[in-house]
């Protein structure tokens, strides 16, 4: 079983913390040990674990990433949204994270974030939890 979480992206580009999304779906699935799978199902869009105490680390991924996918740049694909493919690729579709003592083993000032690189949208992404056995 999975769980398919929907959120909406208000910007172009943004990162959008899901850590608390992913520890309330851990909650009620009761699950102490085991692992954590997030897999996002968009061309478009990814996911990546990284600092959530600071903001700024957000604007500056974004920033550069902005700055290295050039948007002027001639692509061949007619949707005009290769630079969102490109950075989708490069942060990648999914995530692993331990669960340990019913909860997401992450570091201090780690968290999880749903990348949007083509928005604003409706979008979707798919957790899984799975136990030790």
């Amino acid at each position: 079983m999975y769980y398919i979480e929907e959120l909406s992206t208000t910007r172009r580009c943004e990162l959008i913390d899901i850590t608390a999304t992913l520890r309330l779906i851990l909650s009620k699935a009761n699950l102490q040990n085991g692992m954590c799978y997030v897999f996002v199902p968009h061309t478009t869009a990814a996911v990546t674990i990284n600092e959530n105490a600071d903001p700024d680390v957000c604007t500056d991924m974004i920033s550069y990433l902005d700055k290295a996918i050039d948007n002027k740049c001639h692509y061949r694909h007619m949707e005009g949204n290769s630079p969102a493919h490109i950075k989708a690729s490069m942060m990648g579709s999914s995530a692993a994270i331990i669960i340990d003592g019913g909860d997401l083993v992450l570091g201090r000032w780690q968290g999880v974030y749903f990348c949007e690189f083509d928005g604003p949208r409706r979008r979707k992404f798919f957790v899984k939890m799975i136990a030790d056995v």
